[in-house]
């Protein structure tokens, strides 16, 4: 049951044949197994999943069942459930337990899916490879040598593992994409606005989005059905009619525009990963599409741009942690100026105070016009770049990350490699679009390769539809790594 779609797990709770409890119970079995290895999970309460899988049976018993009730489905420890443990990766929150639900998770809760566990990732979402976590790097499973990408690298390696049925994750520079191609497996992320961010700890508010990781783009759709909505309580949440994702699936994709970036192909792309992804374009036009040539020219500035703007933001959203009304504290200070620099010095790991002093230099007096101002105006050359590409073209297409996962601790020492990690999918999240990533190969290492598709504004639905044609043509997204 555990390598079954969502939707045969839905039809198999459904019919009786396995209960949620028992569906539920394998799967902690699994984590408890796998996850010393992997450390993909930071939090279980069993006796609450299980109370929550007992709930779910007698909602199908009653015949009221929604599509995801009964599902174990893992959460990011980025978003906020009541009595759990929600420390988002660090130190600073180690012992926070949320008194309220975030919007994703209420959401989930309606559907009367399972949350099965909050998963691992970067300290405050920072990072392309899930070592700055306070509990540890999380291990890629097709090679526990290597990283899983991030910031949501548990969530991914928890879906390629198979220790949930799905799972959610976080976007702010290709979080959700990049590691989802580097596990071989797919992930979603949204326009921005479409998920509300109510209750999803903050790292840069005008970047971050959450949304769907799972098996494949059928499974996307589900989940996204689920997650998207308007919600009163997040000021960017977008009033839209509801949409059903899974409802264009299956169109053929005769005539289908797809877009490739000329930058996206040049100097930096590893060679296996190219030919894994230039594969996959013949696959396309098997299918119908035809290819379009087109020119994303800034995108070279979009990692300086964001490399700025999301460090401004978070100086911002991250001066509220200061021990003084919840979270770390340290044990010994002098006053109370003393207790935040203690508390902030000691609560927050390398990577997240190397950010906040990049963030609070480019809002200083004197180098906002410079450098935070300048990237805004380069922001807005960035999301027209796509304006004008989308005037050729319905989707574009390209490589998720321009190598396979790396080795642990290859790139610590070298933050601008890291940050190079993420080439492809940024200027995705500073222009606002969607993009996915699909499991699309295997490079010369035997390590997953993700094609990235992007779409226009609110063109989830076709995004959905371009990859789950790929995926009835292809096997890449049924692969799993042996454990």
């Amino acid at each position: 049951m555990i390598h079954s779609s969502l939707t045969e797990m839905g039809v198999a709770l459904r019919a009786k044949k396995i209960s949620s409890v028992e569906l539920t119970q394998s799967y902690l079995d699994r984590i408890n197994t796998l996850n010393p290895t992997l450390n993909a999970f930071i939090t279980l309460n069993p006796e609450a999943t299980i109370e929550q899988a007992r709930a779910a049976d007698a909602r199908l018993a009653m015949g009221n069942a929604d599509a995801l009730t009964g599902i174990p489905i893992a959460q990011k420890d980025i978003f906020c459930a009541k009595g759990w443990l929600t420390t988002c990766g660090s130190r600073m929150l180690h012992n926070f337990v949320s008194p309220y639900d975030a919007h994703v998770i209420s959401q989930f809760n309606n559907a009367g899916a399972i949350n099965l566990g909050k998963t691992n990732m970067d300290e405050f979402a920072m990072g392309s490879s899930n070592e700055t976590s306070f509990f540890g790097p999380v291990k890629n499973p097709w090679d526990t040598s290597r990283v899983p990408g991030g910031s949501s690298g548990g969530t991914a390696a928890a879906v390629a593992s198979r220790m949930c049925a799905a799972a959610t994750g976080t976007d702010t520079g290709g979080s959700i994409r990049q590691p989802a191609a580097l596990c071989g497996i797919s992930g979603l992320k949204p326009t921005y606005g479409v998920v509300s961010r109510y209750g999803m700890i903050a790292f840069a508010s005008s970047l971050d989005q959450a949304g769907p990781m799972a098996r494949s783009a059928e499974d996307l759709a589900l989940l996204l059905n689920t997650m998207a909505g308007f919600d009163v309580r997040d000021s960017t949440s977008l009033q839209r009619d509801k949409e059903d994702y899974a409802s264009h699936l299956l169109k053929p994709l005769n005539g289908l525009r797809i877009g490739l970036p000329k930058e996206f192909f040049a100097e930096g792309l590893s060679s296996d990963v190219a030919q894994a992804v230039e594969t996959s374009i013949s696959e396309y036009k098997k299918l119908g599409a035809t290819i379009v040539d087109i020119s994303l020219p800034n995108t070279k500035l979009s990692i300086p741009v964001y490399y700025v703007l999301a460090p401004a933001e978070a100086s911002s959203n991250l001066s509220r942690f200061d021990g003084v009304r919840y979270g770390y504290r340290a044990p010994e200070y002098t006053d109370l100026s003393d207790m935040y620099e203690k508390s902030r010095a000691q609560g927050f790991g390398a990577e997240v105070k190397r950010r906040i002093m990049i963030g609070t230099y480019v809002l200083s007096h004197g180098y906002y016009d410079a450098y935070y101002l300048q990237a805004q105006k380069i922001r807005r050359l960035i999301a027209q770049d796509f304006v004008e590409a989308f005037k050729q073209c319905d989707v574009i297409m390209g490589p998720t990350s321009p190598s396979t996962a790396f080795k642990l601790g290859e790139k610590g020492d070298d933050p601008v490699q890291m940050y190079l990690s993420d080439i492809y999918t940024i200027a995705v999240n500073l222009a606002g679009l969607p993009g996915m990533s699909v499991p699309c190969g295997f490079g010369s290492n035997n390590m997953p390769v993700g094609l990235q598709i992007i779409g226009n504004y609110f063109d989830e639905a076709r995004m959905l539809n371009v990859a789950h044609q790929f995926q009835l043509a292809t096997d890449w997204h049924t692969r799993s790594p042996k454990l």
